[in-house]
């Protein structure tokens, strides 16, 4: 071969364009295929190794690999019988290769035999060579940058001499294969350097490069600027100092710092604000990394959660405010007055709350809740309260830190007590809040009995006062709230052990001046306590929840009693009080019913008394209820009327078949013109809306006469006897009904 034709077989691959496309198995099937031409070789192949071989593999002359696990590929092969490119990538697992092989391939680049004898002992033990009757060969190494990536290999199936000439162009060509892989891996380089950039770029969160020796930003994709409003030209190639991140919190660079200084990731929220002031909330991650030249880089992860920390809050703020007032609601406030050793709580209550609700609509009332609120909030905040929450539907607490000196209370109330007080303009009508507010000391009860609750001890007194509707948790009430936890612990014994027993208080008809019913009176018989009345027990029943089963057995006592007496053809009504909560428990109606039944009660001999203050809670479901009540052929009587708020609007709206005049009224009837006045104004409303009257509480003949004057039809009191035992009450009214 001459160098022409050298120099021409080099220019057909230097200047193909796959070897300038980096297409190294096209490259190497023309190589292969210009090789077997040029020296009319018995075939010409290239092969790749998937692993590298360094002088580590030497180790040991003795150790042998299989091609198979070197992963050897055939990428390009032509022979004298079949010129046609093998596009077939396999696997010679028979193969055995030393590694003595690769290190003469590393020191002088090829390895070329004239003919294969024994003393060829690299090449001689190949099985290939045996079975192939090879009978010369040349391997020239593939290299990049010292490694073995492949080998050029030449055959013959009879002697070869080898020139020096000869294997230098063959060495020629595999160099030009090396720069083909190199440029291939350059291009695959290059094109997964450009995916992972096209990637950041496209991407919605912030990726970042921080050269950490000198805490300049390399890179930033543009989602950064689009995230801070920072122009990515000031981030990129500049200090880390200019990120919203380190320029609102710089004590954070050097935790970050730290970190990856023990190879620790740093994760993280973080609340910051724009160039523009405008806040938001970033995640972030940053992991450090070092390159193969040793230099030290962050890579720096972030995007803006905002939206979900504004979604979070939201959600917060639902769950711990209340949606009407924008107060904190008792699940919030709760835990903070259960933290509290000392301080003050206010409770604050409307009254008439629920009367004004129903009267003026829900619109009204929420309007009027808005701005009692709006008063708590504005008091609140002028007092440094701790926290300020609607915990009901018209209940408010106030929680005040610990007063400087003592007296300052009072004064606090008297101003918060006239601020709720003051006129309201609710929907361009003037309405007057009636606040009741309960004060306690927390100090003085936390390591005894909940603050709250000793407030709601204290509402109630508050409630029943008559001018200032305020009431300070003292030791009186302290006594008194120990003595109702007894009597609530006692209860539930009571009612399991039958300790309550019914009196019977009888009812006078004053036209005819003879006995007409009775009112049953619950007296429990304590154990230790003695006969207890009813104001002793059922208010604590009330809150407890214990009144329905008390009202029921009640109601079912006093009926299987005139029972008793209608066999006897005793012609007398039976009146039983009944309880806000059984009233509106919704199986009223049905325990009346299956008493009716049972005990075969005559119409209208059974009348249920409520009061009206009760009646008044749901004016709705109390008509209702009253209408198929007294559809059952049973009476209903407003108990302690003119103590609420009734109306002539409602009283005509319900069936009632009797008013109770409160005993209020009557005991200072002969000394007090008014109370004269307010009695013949209700005796005369009852007559114009066809009711009868009942007077409570008549205790002297002078009273029994002023009623009968105004044609009040009923009374009772004293004056005719007082709540009786049933055999008693035989014995001394059924004697005078015979």
């Amino acid at each position: 071969m001459t160098q022409e034709q050298n120099r021409h077989l080099l220019e057909l691959i230097v200047n193909s364009s796959a070897k300038q496309q980096g297409n190294f198995t096209k490259t190497s099937e023309l190589v292969s295929r210009l090789l077997q031409e040029h020296f009319v070789a018995s075939s010409v192949s290239v092969w790749l190794f998937d692993e590298k071989f360094d002088s580590a593999h030497s180790a040991n002359d003795s150790n042998q690999v299989s091609f198979n696990s070197c992963s050897k590929r055939q990428i390009a092969h032509y022979c004298e019988t079949d010129l046609n490119q093998s596009k077939t990538i396999f696997e010679d697992p028979q193969s055995e290769i030393q590694f003595s092989f690769f290190d003469e391939l590393r020191r002088y680049r090829f390895i070329a035999a004239d003919i294969i004898t024994a003393k060829n002992q690299l090449i001689h033990s190949f099985d290939y060579y045996q079975r192939h009757s090879i009978q010369s060969t040349l391997n020239v190494a593939i290299r990049i940058n010292g490694h073995i990536e492949g080998v050029l290999t030449i055959e013959f199936k009879q002697p070869f001499e080898w020139l020096h000439d000869q294997i230098q162009i063959v060495i020629q060509c595999a160099d030009q294969l090396a720069l083909t892989l190199a440029t291939r891996y350059s291009y695959d380089k290059s094109e997964q350097i450009n995916l992972l950039r096209n990637a950041a770029e496209h991407s919605d969160h912030v990726v970042m490069i921080v050269n950490l020796d000198t805490l300049m930003v390399d890179y930033v994709n543009f989602a950064h600027q689009n995230m801070t409003g920072l122009l990515r030209s000031d981030i990129e190639h500049h200090s880390v100092m200019n990120l919203d991140i380190f320029r609102n919190k710089p004590d954070v660079l050097q935790y970050v710092l730290d970190k990856l200084t023990k190879n620790e990731s740093v994760v993280g929220d973080i609340k910051l604000k724009r160039i523009d002031n405008r806040e938001y909330w970033l995640h972030y991650h940053v992991t450090g990394f070092t390159t193969q030249l040793g230099n030290s880089y962050a890579l720096v992860s972030s995007y803006d959660i905002s939206s979900e920390f504004q979604h979070k809050a939201e959600l917060e703020r639902l769950a711990w405010h209340c949606s009407l007032t924008g107060l904190h609601n008792r699940s919030f406030f709760t835990p903070i007055l259960d933290r509290a050793t000392d301080g003050v709580l206010l409770l604050v209550d409307l009254l008439g709350f629920k009367r004004f609700n129903d009267s003026h609509g829900h619109e009204q009332g929420d309007s009027l809740l808005i701005e009692v609120a709006r008063r708590i909030k504005h008091f609140g905040a002028n007092h440094q309260a701790i926290n300020v929450a609607r915990i009901g539907s018209d209940e408010f607490c106030i929680l005040l830190p610990k007063l400087p000196q003592d007296g300052v209370i009072e004064d606090i109330v008297s101003k918060l007590m006239a601020n709720l007080s003051a006129f309201a303009l609710i929907n361009r009508e003037k309405v007057e809040p009636k606040p009741a507010v309960a004060v306690v000391d927390i100090a003085s009860v936390v390591h005894y009995f909940s603050p709250l609750s000793c407030a709601d001890i204290a509402l109630q007194y508050a409630k029943k006062k008559s001018l200032e509707h305020y009431q300070f948790f003292n030791q009186d009430l302290l006594e008194q709230f120990k003595n109702n936890a007894e009597i609530e612990k006692d209860l539930q014994y009571a009612i399991k052990g039958r300790q309550f027993e019914l009196y019977y208080q009888p009812l006078m008809d004053l036209q005819n001046h003879r006995y007409i019913g009775a009112e049953a009176l619950i007296r429990w018989n304590h154990p230790k306590k003695g006969v207890l009345y009813p104001g002793a027990f059922i208010d604590i029943a009330e809150q407890s929840g214990m009144i329905n089963a008390l009202g029921a057995w009640v109601l079912e006592s006093a009926c299987k009693q005139l029972n008793l007496w209608q066999h006897k053809n005793v012609d007398i009504t039976m009146h039983v009080n009944v309880a806000a909560r059984q009233f509106f428990s919704g199986d009223l109606f049905d325990q009346v019913w299956d008493l009716l039944n049972r005990y075969r009660i005559k119409p209208k001999s059974l009348i249920l008394e409520i009061t009206e203050t009760e009646l008044m809670g749901d004016i709705r479901y109390a008509t209702h209820l009253c209408q198929e009540l007294a559809d059952l052929g049973v009476g209903i009587a407003i108990d302690d009327f003119g103590t609420g708020y009734s109306s002539m609007k409602y009283l005509k709206q319900f069936p009632i078949s009797k008013l109770k005049i409160d005993r209020s009224f009557i005991m200072d009837i002969s000394s007090s013109k008014q109370s004269r006045e307010i009695v013949s104004a209700i005796i005369a409303m009852a007559r114009a809306l066809n009711i009868s009257i009942t007077a409570e509480g008549v205790e002297t003949k002078e009273q029994e006469e002023f009623l009968e004057k105004m044609a009040c039809e009923h009374a009772q009191g004293f004056l005719y006897s007082p709540a009786i035992r049933v055999n008693d009450f035989n014995n001394f009214i059924l004697a005078k009904l015979q």
